[in-house]
């Protein structure tokens, strides 16, 4: 197993409640298995760790309660696609959604997700660790070596790269064993490392905005932080930029740089996250809760609320308490 995979064991598997399972599963014999306790919640997390080079991670369980996910693993490099999520990825904020792809860059500030109840993670994921980008790749690549950090960090909540998700995709229905199933597990983990570098360098030819001085950072943070808390209201985005002291160009730019998503986005995820708080502590109309977030009409949440979790808000609300 991967040192890796030892700190997800130390840090979330054991102690969100995973315990060791050998019985049968629909996943790899190649991989290890761990099962949710009852108590906790239902389902299989899947791992297979190459040394301390790199693992794959395959994810189909729900807790039983909201839960904070929390793992520090400095210079790991991640990336996942899920089919299934609702939550808060913390550090710093964004809402999950499903259909999309998330990438984490380990460094010293701890990373953190908050994961509603009930609704399934279910998802794929490659990990490298530095050995295997920075020893690995350089041995093998002396000449066209390219830290592959920058890569991962520009994919964050990205929609629309079918080709990765079609590579994740074959890893995940992937069944085989033995040498053959480490042979492809190494050379689907290098594929989505190279698609990565060569959409970075395909990227690379573009503008790139300015970085963010601390007093623009200050400014930006109190921009968000009015949005935080008037996300119900239609906000027009020139008083954004007078909240922060900017021009609206500008602050498009840098609001985009922080959070990396627009103002737009920002907002979306800020009311469909409360949207799904209200559809499960409440009995509130549909109707209710849409004019309670923002939106005027509940045909309106319902579609936006579909394209980020899957379900329409009513499956949501029969899916969380149909399992209480």
């Amino acid at each position: 197993m991967s040192s890796a995979m030892e700190e997800w064991n130390r840090t979330i598997i054991e102690p969100g409640g995973f315990v060791p399972y050998t019985g049968e599963h629909e996943y790899g014999s190649t991989g290890q298995c761990w099962k949710l306790k009852p108590e906790v919640g239902e389902g299989y997390f899947w791992a297979y760790g190459e040394k301390d080079l790199f693992d794959v991670k395959i994810h189909n369980f729900y807790f039983n309660q909201d839960t904070l996910v929390e793992s520090s693993i400095s210079g790991y490099l991640s990336i996942f696609y899920y089919d299934s999520i609702s939550g808060e990825q913390l550090t710093p904020y964004r809402r999950m959604n499903a259909g999309c792809i998330q990438s984490i860059v380990g460094g010293d500030e701890p990373y953190k997700m908050w994961v509603h109840k009930k609704i399934p993670i279910r998802c794929i994921g490659i990990g490298i660790s530095p050995s295997y980008y920075e020893d690995y790749m350089k041995a093998h690549y002396p000449e066209e070596y390219l830290n592959p950090s920058s890569a991962f960090a520009r994919l964050d909540q990205e929609a629309s790269f079918p080709e990765l998700i079609f590579l994740l995709k074959q890893v995940e229905n992937y069944r085989g064993d033995g040498i053959a199933a480490k042979m492809f597990y190494e050379g689907k983990v290098a594929e989505v490392v190279a698609l990565l570098i060569e959409s970075m360098r395909k990227r690379s030819g573009k503008a790139n905005i300015r970085e963010i001085s601390k007093g623009d950072f200050a400014q930006i943070e109190t921009a968000a932080a009015y949005l935080n808390d008037h996300y119900s209201y239609d906000i027009p985005l020139e008083q954004l930029a007078q909240i922060a002291c900017m021009s609206t160009t500008k602050f498009k730019l840098l609001f985009k740089k922080r959070f990396d998503c627009t103002v737009t986005r920002y907002l979306q995820q800020r009311r469909l996250s409360h949207a799904e708080c209200l559809l499960t502590e409440t009995d509130l109309t549909i109707g209710q809760i849409a004019k309670s977030v923002g939106y005027s009409t509940s045909s309106r949440l319902a579609k936006l609320f579909r394209e980020s979790t899957g379900l329409t808000p009513i499956e949501y609300r029969k899916t969380v308490r149909r399992r209480t």
